[in-house]
Protein backbone atom coordinates (compact mmCIF):
# COMPACT_ATOMS: atom_id res chain seq x y z
CA UNK A 1 0.00 0.00 0.00
CA UNK A 2 1.22 3.51 -0.75
CA UNK A 3 -0.16 7.00 -0.55
CA UNK A 4 0.37 10.49 0.74
CA UNK A 5 -1.06 13.93 1.46
CA UNK A 6 -1.51 16.32 -1.45
CA UNK A 7 -2.47 20.02 -1.65
CA UNK A 8 -5.47 21.32 -3.59
CA UNK A 9 -5.20 25.12 -4.02
CA UNK A 10 -8.05 27.57 -4.45
CA UNK A 11 -8.41 29.96 -7.39
CA UNK A 12 -9.69 33.45 -7.98
CA UNK A 13 -11.31 34.64 -11.19
CA UNK A 14 -9.65 38.03 -11.65
CA UNK A 15 -12.41 38.81 -14.14
CA UNK A 16 -15.19 36.77 -15.73
CA UNK A 17 -16.94 37.70 -18.97
CA UNK A 18 -19.88 35.74 -20.37
CA UNK A 19 -19.71 36.04 -24.15
CA UNK A 20 -22.74 33.95 -25.06
CA UNK A 21 -24.61 30.70 -24.60
CA UNK A 22 -23.34 27.69 -26.57
CA UNK A 23 -25.50 25.13 -28.43
CA UNK A 24 -24.54 22.54 -25.79
CA UNK A 25 -26.09 24.67 -23.04
CA UNK A 26 -22.81 25.85 -21.55
CA UNK A 27 -21.49 29.41 -21.87
CA UNK A 28 -18.52 30.84 -23.71
CA UNK A 29 -16.36 32.62 -21.19
CA UNK A 30 -13.21 34.65 -20.79
CA UNK A 31 -11.42 34.72 -17.47
CA UNK A 32 -8.05 34.78 -15.76
CA UNK A 33 -7.39 32.15 -13.12
CA UNK A 34 -5.14 33.20 -10.23
CA UNK A 35 -4.08 30.36 -7.93
CA UNK A 36 -3.71 31.14 -4.22
CA UNK A 37 -2.13 29.31 -1.31
CA UNK A 38 -5.44 28.65 0.46
CA UNK A 39 -5.56 24.86 0.09
CA UNK A 40 -7.57 21.77 0.92
CA UNK A 41 -5.56 18.65 1.74
CA UNK A 42 -6.32 15.37 -0.02
CA UNK A 43 -5.09 12.21 1.72
CA UNK A 44 -4.94 9.12 -0.49
CA UNK A 45 -4.06 5.52 0.33
CA UNK A 46 -3.72 3.05 -2.55
CA UNK A 47 -5.38 -0.35 -2.12
CA UNK A 48 -5.28 -3.58 -4.11
CA UNK A 49 -9.02 -4.35 -3.94
CA UNK A 50 -10.07 -2.00 -6.74
CA UNK A 51 -12.54 -0.10 -4.53
CA UNK A 52 -12.71 3.71 -4.47
CA UNK A 53 -13.97 4.89 -1.09
CA UNK A 54 -14.04 7.94 1.17
CA UNK A 55 -12.27 6.61 4.22
CA UNK A 56 -12.39 7.96 6.85
CA UNK A 57 -15.78 9.54 6.09
CA UNK A 58 -15.80 13.31 5.42
CA UNK A 59 -16.02 15.60 8.43
CA UNK A 60 -17.11 18.56 6.28
CA UNK A 61 -20.94 18.64 6.52
CA UNK A 62 -21.46 19.47 2.84
CA UNK A 63 -19.26 16.58 1.70
CA UNK A 64 -20.73 14.25 4.30
CA UNK A 65 -24.21 14.86 2.89
CA UNK A 66 -23.12 13.77 -0.59
CA UNK A 67 -23.35 10.09 -1.54
CA UNK A 68 -20.05 8.65 -2.73
CA UNK A 69 -21.04 8.57 -6.41
CA UNK A 70 -21.65 12.35 -6.40
CA UNK A 71 -18.43 13.30 -4.62
CA UNK A 72 -16.05 14.83 -7.19
CA UNK A 73 -12.99 13.13 -5.73
CA UNK A 74 -14.61 9.70 -5.97
CA UNK A 75 -15.88 10.48 -9.47
CA UNK A 76 -12.38 11.58 -10.50
CA UNK A 77 -10.77 8.41 -9.18
CA UNK A 78 -13.37 6.16 -10.81
CA UNK A 79 -13.07 8.01 -14.12
CA UNK A 80 -9.29 7.58 -14.11
CA UNK A 81 -9.63 3.94 -13.09
CA UNK A 82 -12.07 3.23 -15.93
CA UNK A 83 -10.06 5.11 -18.55
CA UNK A 84 -6.79 3.44 -17.60
CA UNK A 85 -8.09 -0.04 -16.84
CA UNK A 86 -6.20 0.09 -13.54
CA UNK A 87 -7.23 -2.64 -11.10
CA UNK A 88 -6.00 -0.85 -8.00
CA UNK A 89 -8.22 1.15 -5.68
CA UNK A 90 -7.91 4.09 -3.31
CA UNK A 91 -9.12 5.44 0.00
CA UNK A 92 -9.63 9.22 -0.16
CA UNK A 93 -10.11 11.79 2.60
CA UNK A 94 -10.36 15.55 2.07
CA UNK A 95 -9.63 18.09 4.79
CA UNK A 96 -11.59 21.17 3.72
CA UNK A 97 -10.34 24.71 4.13
CA UNK A 98 -11.77 26.15 0.91
CA UNK A 99 -15.44 27.02 1.52
CA UNK A 100 -18.10 25.36 -0.62
CA UNK A 101 -20.22 27.52 -2.91
CA UNK A 102 -17.74 30.38 -2.69
CA UNK A 103 -16.48 30.48 -6.28
CA UNK A 104 -12.99 29.40 -5.20
CA UNK A 105 -13.01 26.07 -7.05
CA UNK A 106 -12.45 23.81 -4.06
CA UNK A 107 -14.32 20.78 -5.40
CA UNK A 108 -12.69 21.06 -8.82
CA UNK A 109 -9.26 21.44 -7.25
CA UNK A 110 -9.80 18.39 -5.04
CA UNK A 111 -10.78 16.36 -8.11
CA UNK A 112 -7.71 17.57 -10.04
CA UNK A 113 -5.45 16.64 -7.15
CA UNK A 114 -6.92 13.13 -7.10
CA UNK A 115 -6.24 12.74 -10.83
CA UNK A 116 -2.65 13.95 -10.51
CA UNK A 117 -1.90 11.98 -7.34
CA UNK A 118 -3.38 8.70 -8.59
CA UNK A 119 -1.62 9.07 -11.93
CA UNK A 120 1.56 8.97 -9.87
CA UNK A 121 0.51 6.45 -7.22
CA UNK A 122 -0.95 4.02 -9.76
CA UNK A 123 2.12 4.50 -12.03
CA UNK A 124 -0.05 5.37 -15.05
CA UNK A 125 2.08 8.06 -16.69
CA UNK A 126 -0.89 9.80 -18.30
CA UNK A 127 0.60 13.30 -18.03
CA UNK A 128 -1.16 16.59 -17.51
CA UNK A 129 -2.70 17.05 -20.96
CA UNK A 130 -4.51 13.72 -20.88
CA UNK A 131 -5.54 14.23 -17.26
CA UNK A 132 -6.88 17.71 -18.07
CA UNK A 133 -9.01 16.25 -20.87
CA UNK A 134 -10.41 13.71 -18.42
CA UNK A 135 -10.97 16.41 -15.83
CA UNK A 136 -13.11 18.45 -18.21
CA UNK A 137 -15.69 15.66 -17.96
CA UNK A 138 -15.96 16.49 -14.25
CA UNK A 139 -16.14 20.28 -14.50
CA UNK A 140 -14.91 23.26 -16.50
CA UNK A 141 -12.54 24.40 -13.72
CA UNK A 142 -10.78 21.06 -13.30
CA UNK A 143 -8.30 21.46 -16.20
CA UNK A 144 -6.70 24.63 -14.82
CA UNK A 145 -5.98 22.87 -11.54
CA UNK A 146 -4.55 19.88 -13.39
CA UNK A 147 -2.23 22.15 -15.37
CA UNK A 148 -1.35 23.93 -12.13
CA UNK A 149 -0.55 27.37 -13.57
CA UNK A 150 -2.17 30.79 -13.59
CA UNK A 151 -3.92 31.06 -16.92
CA UNK A 152 -5.93 33.11 -19.38
CA UNK A 153 -8.95 30.93 -20.16
CA UNK A 154 -11.56 30.83 -22.92
CA UNK A 155 -14.27 28.45 -24.14
CA UNK A 156 -15.97 26.88 -21.13
CA UNK A 157 -12.80 27.80 -19.26
CA UNK A 158 -10.79 24.85 -20.57
CA UNK A 159 -8.77 26.60 -23.31
CA UNK A 160 -5.81 27.70 -21.24
CA UNK A 161 -2.85 29.95 -21.94
CA UNK A 162 -0.31 30.28 -19.10
CA UNK A 163 0.04 33.86 -17.92
CA UNK A 164 2.48 35.62 -15.61
CA UNK A 165 0.73 37.76 -13.01
CA UNK A 166 2.13 40.30 -10.57
CA UNK A 167 2.77 39.07 -7.04
CA UNK A 168 -0.16 39.99 -4.81
CA UNK A 169 -1.72 39.20 -1.47
CA UNK A 170 -5.49 38.80 -1.33
CA UNK A 171 -8.15 39.34 1.27
CA UNK A 172 -10.97 36.91 0.54
CA UNK A 173 -14.32 37.39 2.27
CA UNK A 174 -17.11 34.88 2.55
CA UNK A 175 -20.53 35.78 3.98
CA UNK A 176 -22.61 32.99 5.53
CA UNK A 177 -24.20 31.95 2.24
CA UNK A 178 -23.34 29.48 -0.54
CA UNK A 179 -24.19 30.28 -4.16
CA UNK A 180 -24.66 27.54 -6.73
CA UNK A 181 -23.15 27.81 -10.20
CA UNK A 182 -26.31 26.55 -11.91
CA UNK A 183 -28.43 29.21 -10.18
CA UNK A 184 -26.35 32.03 -11.62
CA UNK A 185 -25.72 30.67 -15.11
CA UNK A 186 -29.44 29.92 -15.47
CA UNK A 187 -30.51 33.37 -14.25
CA UNK A 188 -32.49 35.19 -16.97
CA UNK A 189 -30.96 38.52 -15.93
CA UNK A 190 -27.36 37.36 -16.50
CA UNK A 191 -25.51 39.36 -19.16
CA UNK A 192 -24.56 36.96 -21.96
CA UNK A 193 -23.28 39.22 -24.73
CA UNK A 194 -20.10 40.84 -23.40
CA UNK A 195 -17.65 41.50 -26.26
CA UNK A 196 -14.38 39.55 -25.99
CA UNK A 197 -11.29 41.39 -24.81
CA UNK A 198 -7.59 40.69 -25.21
CA UNK A 199 -5.11 39.66 -22.56
CA UNK A 200 -3.36 42.99 -23.07
CA UNK A 201 -6.61 44.83 -22.35
CA UNK A 202 -7.03 42.87 -19.12
CA UNK A 203 -3.46 43.61 -18.05
CA UNK A 204 -4.19 47.30 -18.74
CA UNK A 205 -7.16 47.21 -16.37
CA UNK A 206 -10.16 46.02 -18.41
CA UNK A 207 -12.56 43.36 -17.16
CA UNK A 208 -15.35 42.75 -14.68
CA UNK A 209 -17.35 39.82 -13.35
CA UNK A 210 -20.60 39.58 -15.33
CA UNK A 211 -22.05 37.34 -12.62
CA UNK A 212 -21.53 39.86 -9.83
CA UNK A 213 -24.69 41.97 -10.40
CA UNK A 214 -26.82 38.81 -10.38
CA UNK A 215 -25.25 37.47 -7.17
CA UNK A 216 -25.45 40.88 -5.49
CA UNK A 217 -29.16 41.22 -6.29
CA UNK A 218 -30.08 37.70 -5.22
CA UNK A 219 -27.87 37.55 -2.14
CA UNK A 220 -27.76 40.80 -0.13
CA UNK A 221 -25.17 39.34 2.28
CA UNK A 222 -22.74 39.04 -0.63
CA UNK A 223 -23.42 42.63 -1.65
CA UNK A 224 -22.76 43.81 1.91
CA UNK A 225 -19.47 41.87 2.10
CA UNK A 226 -18.27 43.27 -1.22
CA UNK A 227 -19.26 46.79 -0.19
CA UNK A 228 -17.27 46.51 3.04
CA UNK A 229 -14.19 45.19 1.22
CA UNK A 230 -14.50 47.88 -1.47
CA UNK A 231 -14.02 50.46 1.27
CA UNK A 232 -10.42 49.26 1.55
CA UNK A 233 -9.44 48.30 -2.01
CA UNK A 234 -11.14 47.54 -5.36
CA UNK A 235 -13.23 44.41 -4.70
CA UNK A 236 -14.74 41.84 -7.01
CA UNK A 237 -16.71 38.60 -6.88
CA UNK A 238 -14.85 35.42 -7.84
CA UNK A 239 -16.59 32.98 -10.17
CA UNK A 240 -20.29 32.49 -9.53
CA UNK A 241 -19.93 31.98 -5.79
CA UNK A 242 -20.35 34.06 -2.67
CA UNK A 243 -16.71 35.04 -2.08
CA UNK A 244 -15.27 38.42 -2.89
CA UNK A 245 -11.63 39.43 -2.99
CA UNK A 246 -9.33 42.43 -3.10
CA UNK A 247 -5.63 42.57 -3.98
CA UNK A 248 -2.91 44.12 -1.83
CA UNK A 249 0.79 44.72 -2.43
CA UNK A 250 1.91 43.28 0.91
CA UNK A 251 0.90 40.68 3.47
CA UNK A 252 0.84 43.31 6.22
CA UNK A 253 -1.63 45.51 4.31
CA UNK A 254 -3.85 42.52 3.64
CA UNK A 255 -3.81 41.40 7.27
CA UNK A 256 -4.53 44.91 8.55
CA UNK A 257 -7.64 45.02 6.38
CA UNK A 258 -8.71 41.49 7.34
CA UNK A 259 -8.48 42.39 11.03
CA UNK A 260 -11.22 45.01 10.61
CA UNK A 261 -13.79 42.67 9.05
CA UNK A 262 -17.29 42.93 10.50
CA UNK A 263 -18.81 40.08 12.48
CA UNK A 264 -20.38 37.34 10.39
CA UNK A 265 -17.76 37.31 7.64
CA UNK A 266 -15.23 34.52 7.21
CA UNK A 267 -12.00 36.14 6.08
CA UNK A 268 -8.92 34.56 4.53
CA UNK A 269 -5.57 36.16 3.74
CA UNK A 270 -3.94 34.30 0.86
CA UNK A 271 -0.87 34.76 -1.28
CA UNK A 272 -1.13 34.55 -5.04
CA UNK A 273 1.06 31.75 -6.38
CA UNK A 274 2.44 31.25 -9.88
CA UNK A 275 1.93 27.49 -9.87
CA UNK A 276 0.52 24.78 -7.66
CA UNK A 277 2.94 23.20 -5.20
CA UNK A 278 1.61 19.83 -6.35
Amino acid sequence: MSGGSFPAPAKLNLFLHVLGRRPDGYHDLQTVFQLVDLCDTVDISVTDDGRITRDPPPTDPVLAALPDHKDLTVRAARLLQADSGCRRGARIHVTKRIPDGGGLGGGSSDAATVLLALDRLWSLGFGRERLAALGLQLGADVPVFVMGRNAWAEGRGERLTPVDLPERWYVIVRPPVAVGTAEIFNAPELTRDTPPITLRAFLDGAGRNDCEPVVRHRHPAVAAALDWLAGHAPARLTGTGSCGFAAFDSESAARQTAATAPAGLTVFVARGIAQSSL
